[in-house]
C-alpha cells in the first residue's frame, strides 16, 4: 500500500518480514502523544501558519492513513481487518438497500452485512494467497472517475503477477442486484503462470451451467471455463499469458435464472451505473471549487448519502435510526438541493420517536423540518407532518407548565450516559426548534400553533439563561466553561479528551453553541469557544474523543481519537462566530485525517495513537452518516451561510465568507448553482485571471434578506483594489475584501481589480 508521505519513516525496522502489518516508530508515536498532552491544536496551528494554510497534502501527512475498521466489542468488521465499502444501486429513495459489502482491499465481497454470506478473492501460482494479503504489494484503493461507487485496486502477488481490479454493484433482468467483479491478470513476466480463486462461504452448492447455486439460489456467476470444486470457482492463467476474468456476486436471494457474465455485459453494467450516479449528482445543488480532491470527496459522499438516507452507518449493527445524527443529515441534504432524501429521514424518524422519546431528538426533529420548510417549501410535506409535531409541541409544554425552574425534565446525558440531568444541548436544541418552527407555522396558516411555540421558547429561554448564569464557571485564561449537565456542578476539564466525561461535554456541547441561544459574538460565546479550542478539544481541525469503543478503556491519556461526527454543529457555531481559518481548517483536516484516501470511508470515530502498535489507523463501525454530513455542511458554510437574528430569526446572507486563500489564485472558478437558503435559491461565481477577478450574482428574493455580504479571500499579500458591481462603484470594506451587496436585486455582475 502506498504509504503517505513521512509515514513511511514511521515503519518500525527491517527485521520484520516484509509483508508483516506496518508498526508505528517509537518517534511516530511519541510525536503524535505528544500533541494529545498538549491543550491547543498543535497539529492544526502548525497547518494554519504554513505558507497558503492548510491544504490536502499538508493535511494528510500529520498521520498515517486510515485502513482498518472495528466493530463491536473491538472486532474486526472483517477478515483482513480491512474497511468496506457498501454498495447498492437503489430503487427508490425510500426501499430497503440490498447492499453488498466491498472490502477495500479487494479480498473479499459479503452478502448485505458483516458476517453474511461471502466471496473471498485468492490468487498466486497455486492460488492460495489471499488478495491483498501483503501491505507493501497493494495499492491505495481508489474509485472510478475519483468519486463514483466502483471499487478499484491493484495488486502483486509473491510471484510478480500483477492483477488489477474493479467491482460494483448493477442490476440484471433489472430488479436483480449483484457485485460485478472483474480482474485484469498480467502474468506475462511470469514464469510460475497464475491462478484466480473466488472460494465462497460454507455451504452446500451446486454447479448449473456458469453459476453455482445455493438452494436454488445463484450464489456466484461466471464468463469462461474455470475449474469447479465444491464452493470454489478457478480460472488458471498460464506463464507469459494475460487474462481478464468476469465474476457476479448477487447481493441477496434470488430466483436463480441465468446470469451473462462477461465483458460485454459488464461493460453493459458499468455504463449503466456510472450512468445512474452522474445522473443522480448532477439533480441537486452544485458546489464546485478548484480542488479536485474536495470536489471528489464531496460527490462520493453525496453517494454515500442517498444509499443511506436514515441509516447511521451500513452493513453492521449501527446500521440503525440515531436521532440527532439523522436529523443533521436530513438538514444538510436539504441544503443540498435533495429535500426528497430529506423527508425520506424526516417522516422513518418521526414515526420512531414516541418509541424512545427525549427532548434532544425531539428538538432535533423539530429544527430539522423547520429548516427543511425554510429551504425547500414544500407545503404538502410540512402540513402531514404538523399533527406529530404538534403532538411533540403539546409534550413539551405539559413538562414547563410543571416545571419548578422553567426547564424541562432532566433525562439522560444521551445515549451512551444514562444518568438523567438537565442537558443544555437538548434544551437548547428544544428553544431553537420551538422558535424556527414557531416562525414557519406562523408563515403557513397555523396561528395557534405559531403563538404556542413563541410563548414556550420565551419561557424556556429564560430558564435557560438564569441555569447558564448559575452553572458557568470563568477561568482565568478568558475562557468559560458551561456545563453540560446545568445545576449539577460540573467543573472544568483540564484536556477534555483525556476523560469520558470530558468527551461527552466535548461532543454535545457544540448543539448548545449551533442552537443560537449564545449570541456569536457574546461573552458567553465567545468564552466558551476559547475554552474549546484551550483544552484539548480539537486536533486538525476535528473533534477530539476518548474514543473508548478504539482504544477500551477511559481515561486514555493520552491515546485518544477523532470523532468528527459531532464537527457539524463545530462547524456551525464557527461560521456564526466567522472563523474562516478554523473552517478550512477542519475541512482539510476532515480530507486528510478523518476519512480514508481515494475512498472517503470515516467512522464513528477514528485511532490517532498507534492502536495495537499498527502503522495504519483504525474506524469504529464504518461509513458514518453523520461524519459524511459534518463535511459535507462543512463545504457549504465556506461557501453559503445564513446570518440570524437575536430571536434566531434568518436574517442575511454570507457568500464565500470563509474560502481558502489558495481557490482563488490565478486561473481558479469558484461555483454556486441554486443553493437552497431561506431567501430563496442563490448562485453565484467568481473567477480569476490575473489580477482581473469576474464574478456574478443571482440574488434571492423570497424574501429577500436584510443584509447580503460576498466576501473575495484572496492569497496573503493580496487585496481588492477597486470593484464595480452592474458597472457602478461597490461598497467594500478593504479590512476583509467584503462586498456589500445589501437591497440590490436581480442579477448581479462584478468586476473588481486585484491588487498587492
Amino acid at each position: 500500500m502506498l504509504l503517505a508521505a513521512g509515514a513511511g519513516s514511521a515503519a518500525r525496522g527491517a527485521a520484520r518480514p516484509v509483508c508483516a502489518a506496518p508498526l508505528a516508530s517509537h518517534a511516530y508515536a511519541g510525536r503524535v502523544r505528544s500533541a494529545l498532552r498538549a491543550r491547543d491544536d498543535v497539529f492544526g496551528r502548525s497547518l494554519l501558519r504554513a505558507p497558503g494554510g492548510p491544504t490536502y497534502a499538508r493535511a494528510k501527512n500529520v498521520l498515517a492513513p486510515l485502513l482498518y475498521a472495528t466493530g463491536a466489542r473491538g472486532r474486526k468488521l472483517t477478515d483482513s481487518g480491512v474497511y468496506y465499502l457498501p454498495f447498492a444501486y437503489p430503487f427508490n429513495v425510500d426501499g430497503s438497500r440490498p447492499f453488498a459489502l466491498h472490502v477495500a482491499d479487494g479480498s473479499e465481497i459479503v452478502t448485505r452485512r458483516v458476517g453474511g454470506p461471502s466471496v473471498t478473492v485468492d490468487v498466486g501460482p497455486t492460488g492460495t494467497e489471499r488478495y491483498g494479503s501483503c501491505l507493501a504489494r497493494l495499492e491505495a484503493a481508489s474509485l472510478a472517475d475519483g468519486y463514483l461507487p466502483i471499487l478499484e485496486t491493484s495488486y502483486t502477488d509473491a510471484a510478480g503477477t500483477r492483477y488489477e481490479q474493479e467491482s460494483f454493484v448493477g442490476r440484471a433482468y433489472g430488479t436483480i442486484s449483484l457485485s460485478y467483479v472483474h480482474l485484469h491478470v498480467d502474468a506475462t513476466a511470469s514464469t510460475s503462470g497464475a491462478v484466480v480463486r473466488f472460494v465462497l462461504s460454507p455451504g452446500s452448492f451446486a454447479a448449473k451451467g456458469e453459476q453455482l447455486l445455493q438452494r436454488g439460489s445463484t450464489r456466484l456467476a461466471w464468463g469462461g471455463d474455470p475449474t469447479v470444486q465444491g464452493r470454489v470457482v478457478r480460472f488458471d492463467v498460464p506463464a507469459g499469458t494475460a487474462s481478464d476474468v468476469y465474476v457476479a456476486v448477487p447481493s441477496g436471494p434470488n430466483d436463480g435464472r441465468p446470469l451473462q457474465v462477461g465483458e460485454r455485459t459488464y461493460d453493459a453494467a458499468l455504463d449503466a451505473v456510472s450512468g445512474y450516479w452522474q445522473s443522480r449528482l448532477g439533480e441537486g445543488t452544485v458546489y464546485d471549487v478548484p480542488d479536485q480532491q474536495v470536489v471528489d470527496a464531496e460527490q462520493a459522499l453525496l453517494v454515500q448519502q442517498l444509499l443511506l438516507t436514515w441509516r447511521y452507518s451500513a452493513g453492521n449493527s449501527y446500521e440503525e435510526l440515531s436521532f440527532a445524527e439523522a436529523a443533521d443529515v436530513a438538514r444538510v441534504m436539504a441544503e443540498y438541493g435533495r429535500p426528497d432524501v430529506a423527508e425520506t429521514i424526516l417522516r422513518f424518524a418521526l414515526k420512531r420517536l414516541p418509541l424512545r422519546f427525549t427532548n434532544w431528538r425531539a428538538g432535533e426533529l423539530l429544527v430539522a423540518h423547520a429548516e427543511l420548510y425554510r429551504l425547500a417549501r414544500d407545503r404538502t410535506f410540512l402540513d402531514a407532518e404538523t399533527p406529530h409535531l404538534a403532538g411533540i409541541v403539546h409534550a413539551i409544554g405539559r413538562q414547563l407548565a410543571v416545571s419548578p425552574n422553567g426547564l424541562l425534565d432532566r433525562e439522560p446525558f444521551s445515549s451512551d450516559v444514562a444518568r438523567e440531568v438537565y442537558a443544555l444541548h437538548g434544551q437548547a436544541v428544544v428553544w431553537e426548534g420551538l422558535a424556527e418552527l414557531g416562525r414557519v407555522w406562523s408563515a403557513t396558516d397555523h396561528p395557534q400553533l405559531a403563538a404556542r411555540c413563541r410563548a414556550l421558547a420565551a419561557k424556556l429561554h429564560g430558564a435557560l439563561d438564569r441555569a447558564v448564569a448559575h452553572s458557568a464557571r470563568r477561568a482565568g485564561d478568558g475562557s468559560v466553561f458551561v456545563p453540560a449537565a446545568l445545576l449539577a456542578g460540573e467543573q472544568p476539564y483540564p484536556n477534555l479528551a483525556l476523560s469520558r466525561a470530558g468527551t461527552y461535554w466535548n461532543l454535545v456541547m457544540p448543539y448548545a453553541l449551533a442552537s443560537g441561544l449564545f449570541p456569536p459574538h457574546g461573552r458567553i460565546a465567545e468564552g466558551v469557544l476559547r475554552y474549546l479550542l484551550g483544552h484539548g478539544g480539537r486536533m486538525l481541525g476535528l473533534v477530539r474523543a476518548g474514543a473508548g469503543r478504539l482504544y477500551g478503556r477511559y481515561p486514555p491519556k493520552p491515546d485518544s481519537g477523532i470523532d468528527q461526527v459531532y464537527g457539524v454543529n463545530v462547524d456551525r457555531f464557527l461560521a456564526d462566530a466567522e472563523k474562516p481559518d478554523q473552517l478550512v481548517l477542519s475541512l482539510y483536516g476532515m480530507l486528510g485525517a478523518a476519512m480514508t484516501p481515494g475512498t472517503f470511508v470515516s467512522g464513528e470515530s477514528e485511532s490517532v495513537t498507534p492502536l495495537h502498535g499498527r502503522l495504519y489507523r483504525t474506524m469504529f463501525q464504518p461509513p458514518n452518516s453523520g461524519a459524511n454530513a459534518a463535511f459535507l455542511e462543512n463545504l457549504r458554510l465556506l461557501l453559503v451561510h445564513e446570518t440570524r437574528g437575536p430571536d434566531d430569526a434568518p436574517t442575511g446572507l454570507e457568500l464565500a465568507f470563509s474560502t481558502p486563500r489558495q481557490w482563488l489564485v490565478a486561473g481558479q472558478t469558484i461555483t454556486v448553482e441554486q443553493a437552497p437558503t431561506s431567501f430563496g435559491p442563490v448562485s453565484f461565481t467568481l473567477s480569476r485571471a490575473g489580477a482581473t477577478l469576474a464574478g456574478s450574482v443571482d440574488v434571492p428574493s423570497r424574501p429577500a434578506p436584510a443584509s447580503l455580504r460576498l466576501r473575495v479571500r484572496l492569497p496573503r499579500g493580496e487585496q481588492l483594489a477597486a470593484v464595480r458591481v452592474d458597472g457602478r462603484r461597490a461598497k467594500l470594506d478593504r479590512r476583509s475584501d467584503t462586498i456589500d451587496l445589501s437591497g440590490l436585486r436581480g442579477h448581479l455582475e462584478l468586476q473588481a481589480v486585484v491588487g498587492r
